[in-house]
């Protein structure tokens, strides 16, 4: 049996004008998920009345159980708690109660409470408050057997995901007991591949992994595949399933797939220098230090990186990593050579045991014919094992530098792991 669906609307014109990032739904749909109930449709309407309804009146109608976030507050803009009632034909009640716990917060801060706060105690007749120990907006529980239910809660995250771990999460899985099967998934990270080169390369496990579901997320710096139990599995043949699924994909894909969940290639990186007990140095000119920076992310970095040195200009090369003026004349910033002599002169600089050097030609102006924007060489060396590697990238400037380092690092992996880049 499919996963029980609520819907999400999320209400506000800062959500609508682009001045606020809604982030509600995205939360709730991996929170629900984990509990078994999908968020079927998300949808974002401003502060009007007749928008609001139209958006609560259409998800009841679809799967009979709305989440609304935001417009809670005490300010004439918030509208969802009047607009709710009235599609519910239930009048609005002060709760007293709660406007004593408002009042006496405010108090416990030497404040007064304006009244305009008494607006965030009113409660439609038949509904429900649900107490809120994080702010001042309780969210509301809605629910007849003609309309449905609707759950109102504020748009502030922090007091939206209290309320729905000690409300909403305890009322759907008790109203949905029954069918109610987790949404189980796995995410397998890529790098070094494209969008459509991965589809056509899996299409047929693809298409034989059914009921699961697979689905291409793709970022700058890789596609990640995610598969998806949607509930139509038991529990243990949907863990099964997906284990059979994960272990065919990465018999195909090989390295290509480099980690699993929310693993960073950096700190993959990270961990095989920890337990080879190496150190590392890297030397960039086109990334401007972001290698450094993703290689510094990640805790504990201090363990393995020794230095990470910026040389911008063709002076700086030949000064700090003594590459030759004559290479620079000959074969250009921009080669193999200059690559792999960058990686020489930062480790003679540093004694680094591994190094990672990165050259090119980032954009948007500087290409030519030969070397046109997005042309990089990478030099990655490890103990016993050395590449310097052309890379032909596309994008902004901000993308060609940002795929350049994860390149950079997904060589350095393969040779730490003794694969082939």
């Amino acid at each position: 049996m499919a996963a029980p669906g609520v819907e999400v609307v999320a209400i506000g014109d800062e959500l609508i004008l682009g001045d606020t990032i809604e982030t509600n739904g995205a939360w709730l749909g991996r929170r629900l998920s984990d509990e078994g109930i999908v968020v079927r449709r998300r949808t974002v309407v401003g502060d009007d009345d007749d928008a609001i309804r139209a958006a609560v009146s259409e998800s009841l109608e679809r799967t009979g159980t709305v989440i609304c976030c935001g417009g809670l507050g005490p300010t004439p803009d918030d509208r969802t708690r009047a607009v709710v009632a009235a599609l519910y034909g239930w009048p609005l009640d002060i709760d007293e109660a709660w406007v004593a716990t408002m009042r006496a917060r405010f108090e416990a801060r030497r404040l007064r409470m304006p009244e305009v706060n008494r607006v965030q105690a009113q409660v439609p007749r038949g509904g429900v408050l649900l107490a809120n120990d994080v702010g001042t907006a309780p969210g509301l529980l809605l629910h007849d057997d003609t309309q449905g239910t609707t759950i109102l809660l504020p748009g502030v995250p922090q007091e939206l995901r209290w309320l729905v771990e000690r409300h909403v999460v305890p009322y759907l899985t008790g109203r949905m007991a029954r069918g109610r099967t987790p949404v189980l998934r796995r995410l397998l990270r890529t790098t070094g591949i494209a969008e459509s080169a991965l589809a056509e390369q899996i299409d047929d496990i693809v298409r034989s992994i059914a009921p699961l579901g697979v689905a291409f997320l793709p970022m700058g710096t890789g596609i990640d595949l995610r598969l998806t139990s949607w509930g139509d599995l038991a529990d243990g043949e949907a863990q099964a399933a997906l284990d059979r699924a994960e272990r065919r994909l990465r018999e195909r894909l090989g390295p290509i797939v480099y980690g699993a969940a929310d693993e960073d290639l950096a700190a993959l990186v990270g961990a095989a220098l920890r337990a080879r007990r190496y150190t590392i140095a890297v030397a960039e000119s086109c990334t401007g230090g972001l290698l450094a920076k993703r290689l510094t992310d990640a805790a504990g970095a201090s363990d393995y990186v020794i230095a990470g040195i910026v040389t911008y200009a063709n002076e700086a090369k030949q000064r700090v990593l003594g590459v030759e003026a004559a290479t620079l004349a000959t074969q250009g910033a921009v080669s193999e050579a200059t690559a792999a002599a960058m990686l020489d002169g930062v480790i003679r600089l540093t004694s680094a045991d591994c190094a990672l050097s990165i050259t090119g030609v980032a954009g948007p102006g500087g290409g030519t014919e030969e070397k046109p924007v997005g042309t990089v060489w990478v030099g990655a060396t490890v103990p016993g094992r050395r590449q310097v590697r052309l890379l032909r990238l596309f994008g902004s400037r901000g993308e060609i530098r940002e795929r350049s380092v994860q390149a950079a690092l997904k060589i350095l992996l393969d040779l730490l792991r003794g694969e082939e880049p």
